[in-house]
Parts: C-alpha cells; sequence; structure tokens
C-alpha cells in the first residue's frame, strides 16, 4: 500500500459490530471492512440485551481483521472513530471491568413501569423532561434503563445503587463501555492512567440526563431518574481528540479522536452541516434528522430535540429527530420468524411483481410506536387480508411500512420547521431496494437521493476523528467530498398519495391500545 493517512472507523451496531478503513478521500479501502454479528437475547417479551462482553470481543475481532487485511506501514492509521447504537446501556464494575448485567438494547420496553411512576408523579406528565432535555419520557432512552439494572441488583441484595453511589460501577453507552476497554479496562493504561470514562455530547443527548444547553448532566434530572453522577461518564465533544489505544497490538497508540451515536454519525457523513439539511437512515430502524443550527428547537408534533455534532469547543449544533424502532428488523422479522423469505435482497422482485399493495398494510408497532405517536400500548397488525393476498403483498407491504414511517416523521418536521427541504438524502442497509426508495420520494413528494458511500454512520465516525488530527482542514472540504450515486424523482399522482396515506392512518389506529404498561 502507498503511503498515505487512513481513518479507522468502528461502528457498533445493533446487531453487528464493523470496523472500515477510510482514506483521505472518505473512500472505505478495498478489502479493509470487516463486520462480526453478535446474539441477540430476549428473555421475554418486550425485552431485548446484547452482550457486553462479547461486543467488546466483537470489537477486537474486526480491527484485527482489518488490521490483517492490508500492508499498512506504521502510523499510517492517524486516528480512530467511533460510533454505536445510542440509547443502550451497560453497567459495570470499575474493579474488575465485569459488567454486572447485561446491555439493555434501545428497542426494550422493560422500562414502561418506571416511566408511567415518573409521569405520573409531575403535572408535565410525559414532557416532565421535555424543557431541559427535549425527550419525552419513554422506554427508548438510556437513562431508566440505567435505573432498571440498579434497582435489579438492590432486589437481588447486591447493592447496586450503594455501589453506584459510591463510585465503584459505571454506567455509560456503548461508546463509553468500548473506550473504557481501548484505554486499557480495569488495568488503565500503559501510563499508570486510569481508562477513560467519557461519551459525547450526541450520546449523552439521548439518556434524559444531559441538560441540553449545557451540555452537562443535570443534578436534579439524575435524582429525579435515580441515576448517581458518580457512575456517568465525562462529557467530551464529537470530534477531538481523547486518549490512546492502549494495547501494544493492532493500532496500538492511535488516537481515539471521535464519537458521535449513530444516526449523528450519519448525519455528518452525508456533510448535513446547514440548517434545513435533512438525511433518513434505514437500518434496524428508520431515524430522520433535521439540522437546526446552534439553538436548539423544540418540537410541538412528537419529534425529539438532540444534539447533532460539537466540533472542539466550537458551540453543538442541534437537530429535530424522528425516530421508528421498526424498518430493517421488519425484513428480518419475515425472514427469520415467518420464513416468507429466503433473503431480504427478495423483497424488491416479490414487491414490484404486484400492480399495487393489495390494500394490504402492516404497522410493526412491535414495541410500541416512537415518533410522532409515542404510543407504548401499540402493538403490530397486519390489515385488509384476505384469501387473495400472497406473500408478495407481505414483502410490498413490509418496504411501504417503512416508506410511511418515514413520512409521518418528514411531515412533523414540516410542521415543526414551517418548510420542507426539496431533498432527502438517505443511507443505510435498505437504500439498495430501489422499490423502497421509489416509493419513499412518491409517498414523502421530494427527490430521494442515495450517496455514492452509503457507509455514511462508520463515515460519519471517520470524518469528526480526521478533523480532530487534521486529516481535513474543514467541514467544507468534507462536502467537497460527498458525491452522489442515484437519484429518485416522485412519479405518484398527488390523489393516490393522500389516498394511500390515509389508508395507513386508518391501520395505525389499529394498534393503539392493545398493550398494558408493565409495572
Amino acid at each position: 500500500m502507498t503511503r498515505s493517512s487512513y481513518i479507522l472507523a468502528i461502528d457498533q451496531g445493533t446487531t453487528s459490530t464493523r470496523a472500515i478503513l477510510f482514506d483521505d478521500r472518505g473512500m472505505p479501502v478495498p478489502a479493509a471492512t470487516a463486520q462480526v454479528e453478535h446474539r441477540q437475547i430476549l428473555p421475554r417479551a418486550g425485552w431485548v440485551e446484547h452482550d457486553p462482553l462479547e461486543i467488546w470481543q466483537n470489537v477486537r475481532a474486526a480491527m484485527a481483521q482489518v488490521a490483517s487485511s492490508v500492508d499498512l506501514e506504521p502510523a499510517a492509521v492517524t486516528a480512530i472513530g467511533i460510533t454505536n447504537q445510542r440509547e443502550t446501556v451497560v453497567v459495570w464494575d470499575r474493579e474488575t471491568g465485569d459488567p454486572v448485567y447485561n446491555a439493555i438494547v434501545w428497542q426494550d420496553t422493560r422500562t414502561s413501569g418506571i416511566c408511567a411512576r415518573l409521569s405520573e408523579a409531575h403535572p408535565d406528565g410525559d414532557d416532565r423532561f421535555r424543557a431541559a432535555t427535549g425527550l419525552p419520557l419513554s422506554t427508548y432512552f438510556a437513562g431508566p434503563k440505567i435505573r432498571w439494572i440498579l434497582e435489579h441488583l438492590d432486589e437481588r441484595g447486591e447493592r447496586g445503587t450503594e455501589r453506584a453511589e459510591a463510585g465503584e460501577l459505571l454506567a455509560g453507552t456503548i461508546d463509553s463501555w468500548l473506550v473504557w476497554n481501548l484505554t486499557g479496562g480495569r488495568r488503565g493504561g500503559d501510563d499508570g492512567e486510569a481508562a477513560l470514562h467519557v461519551t459525547d455530547v450526541t450520546n449523552a443527548s439521548r439518556t434524559l440526563l444531559m441538560d441540553l444547553r449545557s451540555l452537562e448532566w443535570g443534578d436534579e434530572l439524575c435524582r429525579e431518574v435515580g441515576v448517581p453522577r458518580a457512575m456517568l461518564p465525562r462529557i467530551v465533544p464529537s470530534s477531538g481528540v481523547l486518549g490512546h489505544v492502549t494495547t501494544r497490538r493492532m493500532f496500538g497508540g492511535t488516537p481515539i479522536a471521535g464519537i458521535l451515536g449513530d444516526q449523528q454519525a450519519a448525519m455528518f457523513g452525508q456533510t448535513c452541516f446547514e440548517p434545513g439539511e435533512a438525511k433518513n437512515t434505514y437500518g434496524t430502524g428508520a431515524f430522520l434528522l433535521l439540522n437546526t443550527g446552534t439553538t436548539p428547537q423544540f418540537s410541538e408534533n412528537g419529534l425529539l430535540t438532540t444534539v447533532c455534532y460539537q466540533l472542539g469547543d466550537a458551540d453543538p449544533v442541534y437537530a429535530l429527530e424522528g425516530s421508528v424502532a421498526v424498518a430493517g428488523s421488519l425484513v428480518q422479522w419475515l425472514r427469520d420468524n415467518l420464513g416468507v423469505i429466503s433473503t431480504a435482497d427478495e423483497t424488491e422482485d416479490l414487491a414490484t411483481s404486484l400492480e399495487d399493495n393489495g390494500d394490504c398494510y402492516l404497522v410493526p408497532a412491535f414495541s410500541g410506536l416512537l415518533a410522532p405517536r409515542w404510543r407504548p400500548d401499540a402493538r403490530g397488525v397486519m390489515v385488509g387480508l384476505t384469501r387473495f393476498h400472497t406473500r408478495a403483498h407481505l414483502a410490498r407491504a413490509a418496504l411501504e411500512a417503512t416508506a410511511f414511517q418515514s413520512r409521518e416523521m418528514a411531515a412533523a418536521m414540516v410542521a415543526d420547521a414551517g418548510e420542507s427541504a426539496d431533498s432527502l438524502r438517505v443511507d443505510g442497509g435498505m437504500v439498495v431496494n430501489d422499490f423502497l426508495m421509489q416509493f419513499q420520494a412518491d409517498i414523502l413528494g421530494v427527490d430521494v437521493i442515495r450517496p455514492e458511500v452509503t457507509e455514511t454512520t462508520a463515515l460519519g465516525a471517520a470524518f469528526a476523528a480526521g478533523l480532530a488530527v487534521g486529516q481535513w482542514d474543514s467541514p467544507d472540504r468534507l462536502r467537497e467530498l460527498w458525491r452522489e450515486d442515484c437519484r429518485w424523482t416522485p412519479q405518484m399522482p398527488e390523489e393516490e398519495r393522500q389516498r394511500l396515506i390515509n389508508r395507513w392512518d386508518e391501520a395505525v389506529e389499529r394498534t393503539l391500545g392493545w398493550a398494558g404498561v408493565e409495572g
């Protein structure tokens, strides 16, 4: 390999961990990509867990695969950027480095009882913390998950809350867990310093514990949610040198210089740096973000206010976000649970084999509905079924469901922002499905644009790390690197678009009120 500089991105996602090497043009290096899947642990309905030690092992395995796949010169990798599944939390023992419980995943709904109690105890209900955090009370966010783990330990006589208050237990989202281990874990660094316990502003903004304006943990927020501040990481910018990998092998000494939650990383990788620019990521879920500039804008239509990114000491940039829990995972459900398809690729051929959807709608409220409806009592439904329908209709309904849910988020953003974007940048695993992308353009009524580099989550982490070490000198340079690959233009008549939207709304109404709230 010729002399050059590279950035390694670690993309720790909901179903797998990837490590990707990017060159100075922002392009993935051929053959320098590794992906390792991890188990989805489902102890009971609504509960979703991961093994933190398995994730850490997979991160090391992916890094090792990249290191062995290319002939890198010494110091060729100038920095590491990390992006992660955001609201998933880990609590671990500072002394032993062992997790005290499995990671509780962002999709998990076991904290519904905690959220209900917090809501009922305040006149603002689910909006109790929105003014400070930009978030409604929901099982989605990290803070109540940490509280659940501490209460679980207390119930077992393991003094979870007491140990947390004493600083014996540490808590964080997956980025915190990875950085702590990469910088030495329980043994600390080679220089005798303790491992870093940090998180960036984007991940911290998903906890219900960080004040959006001060970018600090709120004492009152932590007290009311029930999470001792002593166990929480230090909040740092998204781009900046934090520390160095301590292992003597495999990228040892490389600076860790960027951290972004996965959806903010995709936003950064799409170079949506100006207010009014938006992107939608189609992964396990679907996540639509709109850049709102350096002042947080609060939604009146069910969206989240979140930190988009912060570069060093610069003012943070904020975003409005719509979050859908089930998108790509719906296709996995058709494949793995129902056996309707053998591979995800089949859905496109099945969908295009039909003239229309046959008035069949699938609403995947498997763990309730997130933005903009926020209905934890909803559960999934399939409506309109007759003996006429086939597996092709199920496949098409699954793809259309993702587009319909994304349209709901876009409509809420228009209502909040007062104007709509003239195009939408898209990324994630589902954007290779041409049927879905065309239907998305049709149901939105705007152009949908796919970039040349679709690994935008990993690319965003690489961009943030590269800026911190001077690989790229400014966000303007990153804009020059972004390239369009494909564009879909709306073709559906307005009357048909509105008819389909109305039928979707009717289908969603059938999901509501099905599930109770756990204690």
